[in-house]
């Protein structure tokens, strides 16, 4: 018998390294001849730490929230006596499990190990059938057939823009050059956005197996993956997967046997969101300054060192190894007429289970926030999601059954982007949202583009008046004439994309911007300078609001109704949150 505790980033947060080394000593100490070993993250972020018991016979049981005080419970009852623990079972391969909706409408290739294999050993990944299709296609040595299958699949980068994997391929074969080179962008900076991490720290070993496939395909034998240093984890495990690859000649030199050889390099960035734009991550790997350059040329024909370069993100690299053992056909099978295949998305924000999702295309976004993810906490409103990052764009409720794919999406003003997805309720003010990506991207332009630098500050200064309740006449047309000086005038992505969710949240959500304009009110009760607290006569004098305002704004005397002085009020709150008896009104 085997344990699995997830070690990911999202589980050691929760607890989970102290539930493993719980399960080692406890285990050890009553000589239960069991394994315990660690995984990464299967998904269910909102239930970790999650531990697996796997039986001899291949049977296996999730269980979710399993802190360390739960592990002799665990180990008496399961391990020792193969009894299962009905009560906290999430998943379960004969059925059981209250979590199995969480699975139900997913299809994952890209995850299709994570949380299955120890992503620290190669032999785990080897024993699933690990680097076959890296034999596969070098003893088969036809990079162009190879390309055309990828082209056949109809798989899309999965780093936002969607261009097709293949053609992009092609294009670098096709360049002049003696030297030619594939990155691997692991750069993810979008705020709620987690997919490249856990897939790294989860199953590094097929995204290695994907850049090596890539290599063969255009010539290249040196691949660098630009991976973010805040991601300390998925850095850890990425250099234990290359030496372990190397080891086995998987990477390195003569690869199976062959003349083949690719090595591969990990590039720490430091954290710039502008180095997720491919020209200014090239420059980052040089030593430069991550700065964008115009296009073209671009970097199928020049890039790193001035030579040919094909850059893709994580997920789509993770993607294609399945596509070589399975097939083309089996790929474009899945999802819409031009949008084909699955899509990872990092769910977070206002929903029940936030975690890592992995559904067909063509699939709603209703089905992916009521189905897949169980709907808003707290059974609150539906009221908009957030896709693409500050690339992105809102997309209201009302369009809830617009489908997942490229032409879909971007149809609504927002993008797909790299997969983060931010649910949003009745209480999320959208006029703030729109402050807070703009906020974002202002602070993460390079400051190369006038227009990027001076422009983005500029809106973020009358958005952040809008919120403080000074907006005034015409604000609202202002920021849209400078969105569309922004996106028009701006080299790179970050600022052509950087006005989506002002311009989505003015086309969906106008009327939350008047009101704050003109009625100085924040219909989501959110911006704190538009909010006015009123006791009323229901006030039971408890003095639980007069002892927690900080100003001393509320006086009263014991079991008599209280009064708050407005001009001492700093709408923080706290008195609102004291309240036992809901005596406090909000306006």
């Amino acid at each position: 018998m085997k344990v699995l505790v997830g070690l990911g980033t999202c589980g050691i947060a929760a607890g989970a390294e102290k539930t493993y080394q719980a399960l080692q000593a406890k285990a050890a100490a009553a000589g239960l001849p069991v394994e315990i070993d660690k995984t990464g993250c299967i998904g269910m972020c909102y239930r970790e730490p999650l531990v697996e018991v796997r039986a001899d016979d291949g049977s296996r049981v999730q269980y979710g929230n399993l802190t360390a005080d739960k592990v002799e419970r665990l180990l008496d009852e399961h391990v020792a006596q193969g009894k299962p623990i009905e009560d906290w079972m999430v998943w379960s391969d004969d059925g059981r499990g209250n979590e199995r909706a969480y699975f139900t409408r997913q299809t994952r290739i890209v995850l299709r190990n994570c949380g299955k294999i120890n992503p620290e050993s190669i032999d785990d990944y080897l024993a699933i059938g690990g680097y076959q299709a890296l034999n596969q296609v070098l003893q088969a040595n036809e990079p162009e057939a190879l390309i055309a299958s990828i082209i056949d699949s109809g798989l899309r980068g999965r780093g936002g823009a969607g261009f097709p994997t293949g053609m992009k391929w092609r294009f670098t074969r096709l360049a002049a050059g003696d030297h030619k080179y594939i990155i691997c962008n692991a750069d993810e900076g979008d705020p709620g956005a987690f997919m490249d991490r856990s897939v790294l720290e989860s199953d590094p070993h097929s995204v290695l197996e994907g850049m090596a496939i890539a290599g063969f395909a255009i010539g290249a034998g040196q691949g660098y993956i630009y991976v973010r240093a805040e991601y300390p984890k998925a850095i850890e495990r990425l250099n234990i997967a290359i030496a372990q690859a190397e080891a086995k000649h998987l990477l390195g030199d003569g690869i199976w046997g062959t003349g083949f050889s690719f090595h591969v390099k990990l590039k720490e960035g430091a954290g710039a969101f502008v180095c997720g734009e491919e020209t200014a991550l090239m420059a980052s790997i040089e030593g430069k300054r991550g700065m964008p350059r115009v296009r073209p040329p671009f970097p199928a024909t020049k890039g790193l060192w001035e030579c040919p370069t094909s850059i893709n993100n994580v997920e789509t690299f993770a993607n294609i190894p399945w596509i070589i053992t399975n097939g083309p056909k089996a790929y474009s099978s899945l999802g819409t007429a031009n949008s084909k295949g699955t899509k990872v998305f990092a769910m977070a924000g206002k929903i029940k289970r936030g975690g890592l999702v992995e559904v067909p295309m063509g699939i709603s976004i209703k089905e992916v926030v009521f189905d897949v993810c169980g709907g808003i906490k707290n059974d609150k409103k539906f009221k908009a999601v957030q896709m693409g990052g500050p690339s992105g764009g809102c997309i209201p409720a009302e369009l809830q059954n617009t489908t997942i794919d490229y032409e879909s999406i971007t149809k609504t003003g927002a993008i797909m982007g790299s997969g983060g997805l931010v649910v949003m309720d009745e209480t999320t003010c959208m006029v703030d949202v729109a402050r807070f990506f703009l906020e974002f991207t202002q602070r993460e332009s390079c400051g190369k583009c006038t227009f990027c630098r001076v422009g983005t500050k500029r809106m973020l200064e009358v958005l952040t008046r809008i919120c403080e309740g000074k907006g005034k006449d015409g604000d609202i047309e202002l920021l849209e004439q400078l969105a569309t000086l922004v996106r028009s005038t701006s080299l790179c992505g970050l600022g052509q994309s950087a006005p989506n969710p002002v311009l989505t949240t003015i086309k969906y959500f106008r009327s939350e911007y008047e009101a704050h304009i003109t009625n100085k009110k924040c219909p989501a009760h959110n911006c704190k300078p538009l909010l006015t607290y009123t006791i009323l006569d229901s006030c039971i004098g408890c003095l639980m609001c007069a002892k927690v305002c900080p100003t001393k704004a509320i006086t009263g005397e014991l079991k008599k109704v209280h009064v708050l002085d407005q001009t001492k009020c700093t709408h923080c709150g706290e008195c609102h949150k004291a309240c036992r008896v809901d005596a406090i009104a909000v306006d």
